[in-house]
């Protein structure tokens, strides 16, 4: 199989994972949201800062590490997995340890138990990471798309059950643990995998001096992006986070399954054609280009429609998560191109250049958290559209600069995008002002038309990245036919 073919075909069954796990997620995020109130919601997002600052401990920059390596040898893979592992258990019982000092900080009792049955879920992730990573670095997400609908789709189904019958935030406890437990177990049954009894001093050295970087660029990244949990949490009240949580995986559904998808396959893609600049320039315009088109639709059309989205989806008793989705909307739009520039410097072995870039910019977010303490969520979140945009800034630079691809031309290349995109999410919004009907049928309207004018804008006017787009799909349909 050609480069090409690899990367449509990685492409599109990232996608159909993507699509399938953030589906049938929103799905089940609606089914719970009727059933559970704000503050359950709230409780486990005060825990998102201190999780997911254990799994980047886990994963430590090694996962890209073996990615971006040409060839990969069964000693490299072992070590890793036995670092993870080891990694996994210590940090469960860190946080197991640190329950009750977790509770105490939120003033919520409940948390201390809550946080000590979802640590079990590190371990269970630390013994995943190998087995993940060699799918990736084979392009082969066929096997992740069938092990990704079967584990969401029953550990949502168990939450369901738990809600109706009055367990409160233990659903939610119950649909994070399930889907980890079978994503792991499905792993290891189908992938074939299994570590060797060794453990290399050398590649571990090898590896750790690329991943120790990504783990500092990652950590940072990660208290970054989940620091607003923990400050809401703190100095605001449970409801209020429940409102946040809930908008920000609004909003961050469609724009993490976009980068997900383009992360994951770009990534190994590009790492071996990365020897040659000119087309590894062409691969990376197209990308970006791309994604960008998708991206800026998604993200503004939501923010368009976010009033009967909410009230229809999950009820009037969410009506103030609105306006921290329409605003967190302009937040996520530009987040798969820092993830997709970001990307570029690992590509090029820059974790140096990573690790220094994200240490700069979540300095800019220190005044941002202290802005949104003293004056409010809204306000913070403000400031943080304006750190999103310095950031997309800073990030192109310097990718820009190893394939003579600066700024400014790639702020063209998506500008045309950028302008489609608003238009039509202006558009949909007025009419949504104009229309005196119930909000279900509003949002039908809304987003039909929204269709309608970007399928129909570019369809006449030939958008080349549209165009792009639509023949590669065209060409797999019909390839398969």
């Amino acid at each position: 199989m050609s480069l090409k073919e690899k990367t449509v075909t990685g492409l599109l069954w990232s996608s159909v994972d993507n699509i399938a796990n953030q589906g049938i997620n929103f799905i089940i995020g609606i089914l719970l949201a009727r059933i559970l109130s704000p503050k359950e919601f709230g409780l486990i997002g005060m825990l998102a800062f201190f999780i997911a600052v254990s799994q980047t401990f886990i994963d430590s920059g090694f996962a890209n590490a073996l990615i971006r390596k040409k060839d990969c040898s069964q000693t490299e893979y072992s070590t890793v997995f036995f670092f993870n592992l080891a990694a996994g258990i210590i940090m469960f019982f860190i946080l197991f340890l640190s329950s009750h000092a977790i509770s105490t900080f939120f003033n919520e009792p409940e948390l201390k138990a809550v946080i000590k049955v979802l640590a079990l879920g590190l371990i269970i992730d630390s013994v995943t990471v190998i087995q993940r990573t060699i799918l990736i670095r084979n392009i082969n997400f066929k096997l992740q798309t069938r092990i990704t609908i079967i584990s969401t789709s029953v550990s949502g189904l168990f939450a369901i059950i738990m809600a109706l019958k009055g367990y409160g935030v233990w659903s939610l406890v119950v649909l994070t643990l399930v889907k980890q437990i079978l994503n792991s177990l499905l792993l290891w049954i189908w992938n074939h995998w299994i570590p060797a009894l060794v453990f290399s001093v050398t590649a571990f050295k090898e590896l750790f001096g690329f991943g120790s970087k990504l783990l500092l660029s990652g950590l940072i990244d990660t208290i970054y992006q989940n620091v607003y949990f923990l400050v809401i949490g703190k100095y605001f009240s449970a409801k209020d986070l429940g409102f946040y949580t809930r908008s920000h995986q609004f909003t961050f559904l469609p724009v993490q399954s976009i980068t997900n998808v383009m992360s994951r396959v770009t990534y190994p893609v590009l790492s071996q054609i990365r020897d040659n600049t000119e087309i590894l320039k062409s691969a990376y315009k197209k990308m970006i280009k791309s994604i960008m088109l998708i991206s800026f639709v998604l993200m503004l059309g939501i923010a368009a429609v976010s009033e009967p989205m909410v009230i229809t989806l999950i009820g009037e008793k969410w009506r103030n998560s609105v306006i921290y989705l329409q605003m967190l909307c302009f937040v996520g739009m530009f987040y798969p191109l820092h993830a997709i520039n970001l990307n570029m410097l690992n590509v090029q072995g820059r974790s140096d250049l990573f690790l220094k870039l994200e240490i700069i910019k979540k300095m800019l977010a220190v005044p941002v958290i202290i802005i949104g303490v003293l004056f409010g969520i809204k306000i913070m979140i403000t400031g943080m559209i304006i750190n999103s945009l310095i950031s997309y800034f800073l990030n192109s630079y310097w990718s820009g600069k190893f394939i003579n691809y600066h700024f400014r031309e790639q702020l063209k290349d998506i500008m045309p995008s950028f302008i489609l995109a608003s238009f039509i999410a202006v558009s949909v919004f007025a009419l949504g002002c104009l229309l005196n009907l119930s909000y279900p049928v509003r949002l039908i309207v809304q987003v039909s038309t929204g269709a309608l004018l970007f399928f129909g804008i570019c369809e006449l006017t030939k958008m080349g990245d549209y165009i792009y787009m639509k023949q590669i799909v065209l060409e797999k349909i019909f390839k398969r036919n």
